[in-house]
């Protein structure tokens, strides 16, 4: 079938740079597959071709020709570190080199700046040439004269890709032919002061101009903001007069507001997959954030997007699959455990799928078998339901081996692939040199891409490559390389692997996936996902990227996670002192919070680097409505009640939750020898100190009685290891300056303390960290209290309960308890530590 133009291969005067970076690792081979290796070369492989004569006449040829081009791009206004960078992209510069050749043509002589910015907008997100040979005659005619003319045209040319255009239509629809006058812009503009005159007055040149200009933009379509603007400016200084001293003091800022608790921000809460509908949720966050996104069926309105002749029937059949539903898909690598930013993918693609009625896949990328273990499968799973959500269904990118290599040798019989035997070493970089085998016949490729399937080339030996230039202006990435390995799921049958450049949007493109929400590292690979679907002809989603979550003060690189349990630094992936999700659940965050804090952060296309304490904070917020109280000691110290008032222990009511008694209460035991923190007493109070002291009774919370000391015991050493005290009922006892917790008839636990595990915002910055992040780490990031106290109502206390041990912080049932000994993490202490922030 013939192919538009658009699909063809690059031509070989366009600039070659750069390559892609797939990693093929050599390993070694048996005899006998080494012998078949021998054969198949021997049989079919051409050798690269002998350098050619004249090569030093060809690259001044070449060199000319990149200065030519050069001249013609300053020519029209670009910077020349512009012109280089638009060089670099073969596809763009022959497009803008096309582009401004024929409005030079129309026009009969040089082109201004303006126009030539024109010209470099259009050439960058018209892919198709036809279309934008169409839209440069308007260009070059001076038809189309503003931004605001040239943004209408390309959307017009979106939302209508059937051929032919009807001129007069698209005419209409971009306000070509349309001129406002002076006297237009001045009406306009004076309506619009007028509205605004009293706050005009009021905030004079602190007042924010732009709104004028918006809404004089606003009624005046097609007029140009430089002459907008100069009217502002006019009618402005006519009413407020030139600015004074006062007009050009800096305005004041308004004061931050500070993140309050989740209740207030009234962030939600994810249950199962289900998400409230408070104000400022995640998902209404994403509806802000994707009101740019198209409709299902509409992918043809996104920028950049590739129409081609059989575009409309693939998006018909495709919205006859789907219902007009809208699909989205979490792709993780299964070598590794999920990080906190994995988090927000999970909230984004889910989240966004859930806010429109929608259904969302969980497919692992596994294409790489010598990293891939089954453990990483389940906890990936394990991980996303436990944030909340359901997958409409789990996929492999390994179901769809077969049909992926039938795309493949029809790429082949296309023209649009070869199989390459340069070396990795080769084309690493930005500016690899071209592969000689590029030109290949399909024939021969064809033969070389079975023998690659039969294992007859060793690892490194062959690839197969696509012809097309990536975002970044590299070319041919890999499609297939061989790996011996055997995979997890289909054994010996495969020795090739899929690359994701050329398997994501084909698996995109299978389960027809409406919406592919990358991380913004994943632009540059955008023209690559569109191409091959359409190389392909098959039907083409659409890729949206936005920005990654980081958090500092930690690492998430699995290799760096690795080397930091290689080396004792951590135990395993699910240390709670680091950021993977597995980990965060091991020391006690919800996934409420976790949820919420992504809701906090926002869908943006800036990476978003946040300190730990935020999502602490949102931790806290959460673990106050769902921790119940408890008491527990950490440093005990004995206290012995000398006038008891009952022969036996006394039972107390403790509320789950002080705030809301409704929610219940549990029994403690009291009785005549309690235990307290050695820092809740000093022989000798202190200014400010207001704990128990010689002379300074304290309460008993819970109890209604208040303590005051006799007696105190030492040991030979003089540390201090009991006391002597009486008790009087609260009432009858003058208020005390504070209430102390206790615990009586006490189960002995272990309580693990974190704090940050490295000592620095930026480990991984060798300018902050010149020796690397190993040598960053705290020494002080674990306490283990191995006989800490904790009142008997935790007793039956499963892993990962959690509970609020009153005056200490926010603890969670860590999975190493046994039946004789409860061992607690510290999630978070009540309070952000002030040194942190």
């Amino acid at each position: 079938m013939m192919q538009p133009s658009f699909l063809l291969a690059t031509p070989p005067c366009a600039p070659i740079r750069g390559a892609c970076k797939e990693l093929l690792h050599s390993i070694g081979r048996s005899e006998k597959r080494s012998s078949l290796i021998g054969s198949s070369r021997r049989a079919v492989r051409r050798e690269a071709p002998p350098p050619q004569a004249g090569s030093g006449s060809m690259a001044a040829m070449a060199a000319a020709e990149e200065a030519e081009v050069l001249n013609l791009f300053t020519g029209i206004g670009l910077t020349e570190a512009k012109a280089r960078e638009t060089l670099r992209n073969a596809a763009l510069s022959a497009q803008l080199r096309q582009a401004v050749l024929q409005a030079r043509a129309a026009l009969g002589s040089d082109l201004d700046k303006a126009t030539g910015a024109l010209l470099y907008n259009a050439a960058a997100r018209l892919r198709d040439p036809d279309r934008l040979a169409f839209v440069v005659g308007y260009i070059g005619r001076r038809e189309i004269r503003t931004d605001q003319q040239l943004g209408a045209a390309l959307q017009y040319l979106r939302s209508h890709p059937p051929e032919p255009l009807e001129p007069a239509d698209f005419e209409r629809a971009c306000g070509v032919g349309v001129r406002v006058s002076p006297e237009q812009i001045e009406e306009a503009v004076e309506a619009v002061v007028s509205r605004h005159r009293e706050d005009l007055l009021a905030e004079r040149y602190h007042f924010n101009m732009g709104l004028l200009m918006a809404e004089a933009r606003s009624r005046l379509q097609w007029a140009e903001g430089k002459s907008i603007k100069n009217e502002v400016d006019l009618q402005v200084l006519h009413l407020l007069g030139p600015k004074t001293e006062a007009d050009l003091e800096k305005k004041p800022k308004a004061a931050k507001a500070r993140l309050g608790p989740v209740e207030k921000q009234k962030a939600p809460v994810v249950e199962n997959g289900e998400v409230g509908t408070e104000t400022k949720s995640l998902l209404e966050q994403l509806r802000g954030e994707a009101l740019k996104f198209h409709k299902p069926g509409e992918n043809y309105k996104t920028e950049g997007y590739v129409v081609t002749p059989n575009t409309m029937a693939l998006l018909k059949q495709h919205l006859a699959i789907t219902g007009g539903q809208v699909r989205t898909r979490f792709p993780p690598e299964p070598n590794g455990i999920l990080h906190i930013g994995h988090a927000k993918a999970i909230n984004f693609n889910f989240g966004y799928a859930k806010a429109n009625g929608g259904i969302c896949f969980l497919r692992y990328d596994d294409t790489n078998p010598e990293k891939e273990e089954e453990k990483y499968f389940t906890a990936i799973r394990e991980m996303v339901e436990w944030l909340g959500y359901q997958p409409y269904a789990v996929t492999h990118a390994s179901d769809y081996f077969d049909q992926l290599y039938t795309w493949a040798l029809e790429l082949i019989r296309r023209g649009q692939a070869y199989v390459c035997h340069q070396k990795v070493e080769e084309i690493k970089g930005h500016n690899p040199p071209p592969s000689p085998w590029r030109d290949r016949p399909v024939e021969e490729s064809l033969v070389l891409f079975e023998d690659m399937r039969k294992g007859k080339f060793g690892e490194g030996e062959a690839t197969l490559r696509m012809k097309l230039v990536m975002e970044d202006g590299k070319m041919d990435p890999v499609a297939y390389r061989v790996k011996f390995t055997p995979h997890h799921r289909t054994g010996d049958k495969w020795c090739i692997y899929p690359t994701y450049d050329y398997t994501h949007c084909l698996c995109d493109s299978i389960e027809h996936i409406t919406h592919s929400l990358c991380t913004k590292e994943f632009q540059a690979r955008r023209s690559s996902y569109f191409w091959l679907c359409n190389a392909l002809d098959v039907y083409c989603p659409v890729q949206w990227e936005y920005g990654r979550l980081n958090l500092l003060y930690t690492v998430v690189s699995k290799r760096k996670i690795i080397r930091l349990v290689e080396t004792g630094a951590v135990r395993d992936w699910d240390d709670p002192r680091l950021f993977t999700l597995t980990a965060l659940r091991r020391r006690g965050f919800p996934p409420e919070a976790i949820n919420n804090f992504c809701a906090r952060v926002g869908v943006t296309v800036a990476q978003a680097t946040m300190e730990p304490h935020l999502l602490e904070a949102c931790v806290r917020d959460v673990l106050n409505e769902q921790a119940p109280r408890a008491m527990a000691v950490l440093e005990p110290l004995k206290v012995t009640i000398t006038n008891f008032p009952a022969p036996q222990a006394i039972d107390v009511l403790v509320p789950n939750f002080p705030a809301d008694e409704s929610r219940g209460f549990h029994k403690v035991p009291f009785q005549s020898i309690v235990y307290i923190e050695e820092t809740d007493f000093k022989e000798e109070a202190d200014r400010g100190y207001k704990r128990l002291a010689l002379g300074q009774p304290v309460g008993l919370r819970h109890t209604g009685y208040v303590i005051a000391v006799q007696n105190v015991i030492k040991d030979a050493h003089g540390r201090v290891i009991e006391l002597e005290v009486t008790c009087t009922k609260s009432d009858a006892a003058e208020k005390p300056k504070a209430f102390i917790h206790w615990v009586s008839e006490p189960r002995v636990c272990e309580v693990r303390l974190y704090e940050r595990l490295f000592l620095h915002k930026n480990p991984e910055d060798p300018s902050e960290v010149p020796g690397g992040f190993l040598s960053d780490l705290n020494p002080d990031s674990l306490h283990v209290v191995d006989n800490a106290l904790v009142d008997s109502s935790v007793s039956g206390a499963q892993p990962f309960d959690k509970f609020q041990f009153e005056r200490l912080g926010y603890f969670s049932v860590d999975p190493d308890s046994t039946d004789s000994k409860l061992v607690f993490n510290r999630t978070v202490t009540l309070k952000e530590d002030p040194g942190k922030a």
